[in-house]
Order: C-alpha cells, then sequence, then structure tokens
C-alpha cells in the first residue's frame, strides 16, 4: 500500500513546534486523554476535531487527506500505516504536539 487516509485531533503545548497554545505540555496531556476517551466512547471524531484541534486540518474535520511514506513525521506516519481503516490510535506524541489518528482511508 503506498498511501493512506486519515484525520487527526491536534493539541499543541507552550514550546510544541509552530505553537501558538498556552497550555501546558502537562495541560495538553490531560486534554488528549480526555478527548481520547470521548472518541473510544463512541464521540464523533470529526466533531471533536472540529471544537479541540490545534490544526488548521480542524475545518475539514480534522481530515489530512491522503498520503504517502516520508511525508508526515515518522511517528505519525508509522501509527496511521499500522492501523486498519476505520481504526483509532492511542495518543500519539510527536514535535508538534499529542494526536489521535483516525484513519479512514
Amino acid at each position: 500500500m503506498s498511501t493512506v487516509r486519515a484525520s487527526h485531533i491536534l493539541l499543541m503545548y507552550k514550546g510544541s513546534d509552530r505553537s501558538t497554545a498556552t497550555r501546558s505540555k502537562e495541560e495538553a496531556q490531560q486534554q488528549i486523554q480526555g478527548l481520547l476517551t470521548q472518541v473510544q466512547g463512541g464521540a464523533d471524531f470529526a466533531s471533536l476535531a472540529k471544537q479541540h484541534s490545534d490544526c488548521p486540518s480542524k475545518a475539514r474535520g480534522g481530515d489530512l487527506g491522503s498520503f504517502g511514506r516520508g511525508q508526515m513525521v515518522k511517528a505519525f506516519e508509522d501509527t496511521t500505516f499500522a492501523l486498519p481503516v476505520g481504526g483509532v490510535s492511542g495518543v500519539v506524541e510527536t514535535q508538534f504536539g499529542y494526536h489521535i489518528i483516525q484513519r479512514t482511508g
């Protein structure tokens, strides 16, 4: 498989790459865990992304479109490629903050 499609929720924190967030790393971690619990409980991923994500993709419900290997940071890419279509990751940390990833294709 050469490409995957995914959506994500990103919570940045003060000091993460490209961040304008004022929350601490600890606050971001607590908030992302709460969002993960909601997703696992059946909450709508796109709605949560629109409400909470710090990524511009939030306007599209977190949709990042399709991407291949080498286009995303390694931890994000490895997690996405390992998920089944429709699967949702646990919390993934990158230099940009904390992500929850949903593989959509």
